[in-house]
């Protein structure tokens, strides 16, 4: 048996606040050993990061390690003097954290932020410092690694930060990297390089990983042990295949169902809820726990799941030949639909471009542009959805903002029902905004925390004249609320009282508040944990039958655009690469750049789990 790197026991971390003690981390045990990973995972609240920010000692004032012991390398580090603890961490244990925008010291240059950790740790000269610095950034595969040395965090992309920790984690050579959610912000092309440098990184140096993230199709990729938590409990431990072939417990079983996949047979996505209800009940102290009864998915479910709601709508069959996707009778499913020849679409998009200038100087003359949206053409009719996918920087944010005229574009025509949005002002612009309205990818980000539930969706029916006076907008912001599953008593909180799927829901009904034909998703799910994207996928198809609306759905993930949307556009470079049916597209894919990000997609199928479990047993024993 391998050497244990850390080894827990009966971990207990609570919060004290003043309405009483929440069990964050409440009795969980597990080991890590010598060149393995241990994959952590669970929603938001599962107590999975208190579970490495205990770990790290680096936990808030109101929290606190009640009892058990965390033994890294034999030492237990519990009772640790805070000095003692300051030198364990990044030489010992090291920890990636979420967002690296925010982790980052964004009035230093990164090469500064890694030397300073390897002059603390390992006593180098700046020189020595630097050029160690230089070699961890070509390690983790940033280019040209002596220029960039010197770049700024915010002259660096999302992934190229996130490859920067990578190199700050690793530079003090840890026995235990503890990797929070480190793949969560980035697209999946992006995604599987990083979990391919922490593979690479764990072999050739042998170290242990604590992997934490929400998405087991992650998991699959990288974990030899999986840890399922639930409301500060561990619920499931086991080997990967273990969890992914067998699984036990129903909340794992629910986490496993919701997640679209690239060939899921669902219209509809399970939920944890159809796997398990849970009951509050007292302790003997006072506070509560949660008890889970397993529920079952009948014939019945299933079948609705597969069944139920809207076929696909396509373009029109000549179009559909035209792209290179003929109709053929047979190979779709019964119910899809084309469009009737010679419908009119009701977004016409045509040669659509967005440049932004870049200036230089100190008269800012313009030295050239940044060409996010180069000539894009296509057409959405109505009642259809269409996806836009692709890489960050790819274009399709900025196409989704210019057809809402959120940016003015540099050229080209947008045509909503038959009206030039690009030559819209004042007034007439206001109007076309009540039919046009987009979600955005951060719901908090998006909501004002000053203003009420009720105050935000209001604000818009005032400001284009729907309802005759407050009490009538109130009445229907109730009905917004329980068209998008929140009880009307929620009205009178802030956004900050909310989880990330409910301040999602609060902000759909804030685009559903003006009544439009016409919504733009862009990222609208990305943030969220995969139970809850469910739960936002299914709300957003239900609506679209219920009121007959349009979507184009923005997404870096293929797997969610095909579950959604009938035609998708993949975009690279400011350009549309790639155009036609959805299943079409993921069925023969023409381009290598779809390939790539159909290969990119995290695979959770149990077979290439087996064969990877395999592959991996066969390298540790040479």
């Amino acid at each position: 048996m391998s050497n244990s790197v850390i080894d827990i026991k009966n971990l207990r971390t609570y919060f004290h606040t003043e309405e009483g003690v929440v069990r964050a981390v409440d009795d969980i045990s597990f080991r890590v050993d010598e060149g393995r990973t241990l994959g952590i995972v669970g929603e938001s609240g599962s107590g999975k990061s208190v579970t490495s920010l205990s770990i790290m000692r680096l936990l808030a004032g109101s929290a606190r390690i009640e009892s058990g012991s965390i033994a890294l390398l034999g030492k237990d580090l519990v009772g640790l003097p805070e000095p003692q603890m300051r030198s364990i961490r990044g030489s010992d244990v090291s920890m990636i954290f979420q967002e690296p925008m925010t982790s980052l010291n964004p009035v230093f240059t990164v090469g500064d932020q890694i030397i300073e950790a390897l002059r603390l740790h390992q006593k180098l000269s700046k020189s020595e410092a630097r050029r160690r610095t230089i070699e961890l950034l070509d390690e983790v595969g940033i280019p040209e690694p002596a220029v960039r040395v010197d770049s700024y965090p915010h002259q660096m992309s999302g992934g190229q930060k996130q490859r920067v920790m990578i190199a700050m984690a690793l530079s003090c050579n840890p026995k235990l990297l503890i990797a929070d959610e480190p793949t969560t912000a980035l697209d999946v092309t992006i995604q599987a390089q990083i979990l391919e440098i922490l593979r690479r990184l764990r072999d050739t140096r042998g170290m242990s990983i604590l992997f934490i993230t929400h998405d087991l199709g992650v998991i699959a990729e990288i974990a030899d042990d999986v840890l399922v938590m639930f409301r500060g409990k561990m619920v499931e431990y086991g080997s990967v295949l273990e969890i992914f072939e067998n699984p036990q417990h129903p909340y794992t079983k629910g986490l496993l169902s919701c997640r679209p996949r690239l060939n899921t047979p669902y219209r509809l996505l399970p939920t944890v809820a159809d796997f398990m209800q849970t009951v509050q009940e007292p302790l003997p102290d006072g506070s509560m726990t949660t008890r889970v009864i397993e529920t079952k998915l009948s014939e019945d479910d299933i079948r609705r799941m597969t069944s139920h709601g809207r076929g696909r709508l396509l373009h029109s069959k000549s179009e559909l030949a035209t792209l290179g996707h003929p109709w053929t009778d047979g190979l779709l499913a019964p119910d899809t639909q084309s469009v009737e020849e010679g419908t009119k679409p009701l977004l016409a998009v045509d040669d659509l471009r967005v440049h932004f200038p870049i200036k230089r100087g100190v008269f800012s003359r313009v030295v050239g542009h940044v060409k996010a949206v180069d000539g894009v053409s296509f057409n959405v009719y109505r009642g259809q959805t269409l996806g836009l996918v692709g890489e960050s920087g790819c274009g399709k944010t900025t196409a989704g903002r210019a057809i809402l005229r959120l940016v003015d574009p540099t050229s080209g025509s947008i045509r909503f029902d038959g009206i030039d949005v690009a030559s819209l002002q004042g007034a007439a612009l206001k109007k076309m905004r009540s039919r046009l309205q987009i979600i955005f990818q951060d719901p908090y980000g998006s909501l004002n925390p000053r203003m009420t539930i009720e105050s935000t969706l209001i604000e818009p029916m005032a400001v284009h004249g729907l309802g005759t006076n407050r009490a009538d907008r109130r009445d229907r912001a109730v009905e917004l609320l329980r068209e998008v599953d929140l009880p009307p008593d929620h009205l009178r909180r802030y956004p900050h009282e909310f989880s990330g799927g409910q301040r999602q829901r609060i902000c759909i009904a804030r685009a559903l508040a003006v009544e439009p034909e016409f919504i733009v998703c862009d990222e609208s799910v990305s943030a969220l944990d995969v139970s809850v994207q469910a739960q936002v996928l299914n709300l957003l198809k239900a609506l679209q039958e219920k009121r007959g609306l349009t979507y184009i759905f923005i997404s870096h993930d293929l797997s969610v655009v095909k579950f959604m949307a009938d035609m998708m556009a993949v975009m690279n470079a400011g350009k549309i690469v790639e155009f036609g049916p959805s299943e079409a597209i993921y069925a023969d894919p023409q381009q290598e750049y779809t390939r790539r990000l159909i290969a990119a997609t995290p695979d959770d199928d149990v077979q290439d789990i087996r064969r990877r479990v395999a592959a991996r047993q066969a390298a540790t024993a040479d």
